[in-house]
């Protein structure tokens, strides 16, 4: 450490005995494995006195509340081969003064440094050219006074957490967010650094090791401190460090705060897609329907109580400590090809309700909501902005992720009769998938309160199954049939419904 300290000389930091002691006991809360051996001369180099201009006196919570709700830029500034790779097109003032006008806060800025970055002599220097757009972005986003938030993003996979990789990560890690602080230091609070993103082993999805936690434990801590050692603005500058994963249970059990030398100017940030079948999964497996309203069989282990529990969890073991929660994504993909019409209305209302739901409880726990854009606003994408012109592809989801009326009595603003619209006819539709193996999922509307009938039947007229048969309000209703015990073949399926009736065929096939 004797190096170490003597190079703090020149980063008069609160103080400077001060400074270096709450820095060597950073390093050693984590057992040495920082340990920027040989690069500690570069980390150190160009800081300057600390600066408190435009760094007003809030706390990391008070400071959060202001960007309440966030929104992402993704897939751009990260995406493989540059910022129109992934089908996106340039981001645009034209765009972010959309995003402002539509009522959002702040905008998160996922950046993937290592897309241009020069690894050959292990100095990591990033391309000026990337750190100028970047800048170019995060000017448009403060111009409308706006929060931006710029992090590493996945950057493929470079940040293992393991023991083996623990020393190279930190080097690395420390030699790039030492370039980017100095180039934005002298921005005021409205800019935010993010440390890191999903940081996993590649491919375990289990619980974390103790190692894990370790590595990951000391990237957080090298993140903050290399920032804190450039000086100037970055001195009192808010950061949000990640939870392994940014899993909320992982971050709840296995992470632990980094030492900083500012108080309460550090953010915990995690990210939400529970369920996952219902939220992002576009291949098999995936559910249309979602909480208390539900009518087939879904993921009910993350239902609002799931949810709210969750998020009280974050409230009690951060916000209530002084560390503000940044939910840094969260969303739903649009899911446009179910069918029918129909399918795809009952989707589309179950989407605004959750969305409505986790926005709301989210705020009345204290985090901050991020919704995770990907750019696409077809089948299966997150968007809910056009890129190109900015104009709002979903006005519905927007506006419940912006309309924070009431936030203490959630469904009610977009609530279940608004997002459910009443049928005008009887109908039924046909099933889906047709054919299908074992089941399949059928649906009917009620333009008023009935008594229903809903029975399959085989070739001969022989009844095999019966869906439904009880009373129902008037909506759109969706029940799986399951055929697993029955033979390949046509069938059948009937509805009554008052004094209407109508049949369907249907295939199974095995």
């Amino acid at each position: 450490m004797k190096d170490f300290l003597f190079i703090l000389i020149f980063v008069p930091v609160v103080s400077i005995a001060q400074t270096a002691a709450l820095h060597e006991k950073a390093y050693q809360h984590q057992s040495g494995t920082i340990a920027l051996v040989d690069k500690r001369s570069e980390i150190q180099s160009d800081s300057i006195p600390p600066d408190q201009t435009g760094m007003r006196n809030l706390s990391s919570i008070e400071l959060a509340q202001e960007m309440v709700p966030g929104w992402n830029v993704g897939n751009s500034l990260e995406a493989v081969g540059g910022e129109t790779a992934w089908g996106n097109p340039k981001i645009t003032q034209r765009l972010v003064d959309s995003i402002k006008a539509a009522g959002f806060h702040a905008i998160r800025i996922p950046v993937a440094w290592s897309n241009f970055m020069d690894t050959s002599l292990h100095t990591y220097t990033i391309d000026p050219t990337l750190l100028s757009r970047v800048e170019e972005v995060v000017n448009y986003v403060l111009k409308d006074s706006m929060y931006a938030i710029i992090n590493e993003h996945w950057d493929g996979g470079w940040m293992q957490p393991t023991s083996t990789q623990q020393l190279y990560v930190n080097n690395r890690l420390a030699l790039m967010w030492k370039q980017i602080a100095i180039r934005f230091r002298d921005y005021d609070d409205h800019l935010i650094f993010a440390g890191m993103n999903e940081v996993m082993v590649n491919g375990d999805y289990g619980t974390p090791k103790p190692a894990y936690y370790a590595a990951h434990n000391s990237y957080c801590q090298t993140f903050v401190t290399t920032v804190r050692l450039t000086g100037g603005r970055n001195v009192y500058r808010h950061l949000a460090v990640q939870g392994f994963n940014t899993n909320i249970g992982y971050t709840l059990s296995g992470f632990i705060i980094p030492t900083d030398v500012t108080q309460s100017r550090l953010m915990v940030e995690v990210h939400y897609y529970d369920p996952y079948n219902f939220t992002i999964n576009t291949g098999t497996g995936y559910t249309t329907q979602w909480g208390k309203n539900a009518t087939i069989i879904t993921d009910a282990w993350a239902n609002e109580s799931w949810a709210d529990g969750q998020f009280q969890n974050m409230k009690t073991k951060f916000i209530d400590k002084g560390y503000a929660v940044i939910l840094g994504e969260f969303g739903v993909v649009a899911r446009l090809n179910l069918g029918s019409a129909a399918l795809n209305a009952a989707f589309a209302g179950y989407r605004r309700y959750y969305v409505q739901y986790i926005t709301r409880s989210l705020e009345r726990y204290g985090l901050v909501p991020f919704w995770w854009d990907a750019g696409s606003t077809g089948n299966n994408g997150t968007g809910i902005f056009n890129r190109l012109t900015g104009a709002k592809a979903y006005p519905d989801i927007i506006k419940a992720i912006v309309d924070t009326n009431d936030i203490n009595n959630t469904g009610t603003s977009v609530g279940m009769l608004d997002l459910f619209s009443r049928p005008e006819t009887f109908s039924l539709m046909q099933n889906y998938p047709n054919p299908f193996n074992p089941s399949t999922t059928i649906s009917f509307s009620l333009p008023s309160k009935s008594i229903v009938s809903l029975k399959v039947y085989d070739l001969t007229g022989k009844e095999t199954a019966i869906v439904v048969s009880q009373e129902l309000s008037a909506g759109t209703y969706s029940r799986q049939w399951n055929a697993a015990n029955m033979s390949s073949g046509i069938y059948f399926y009937q509805l009554h419904a008052g004094t209407y009736t109508e049949t369907k065929k249907l295939i199974l096939i095995r």
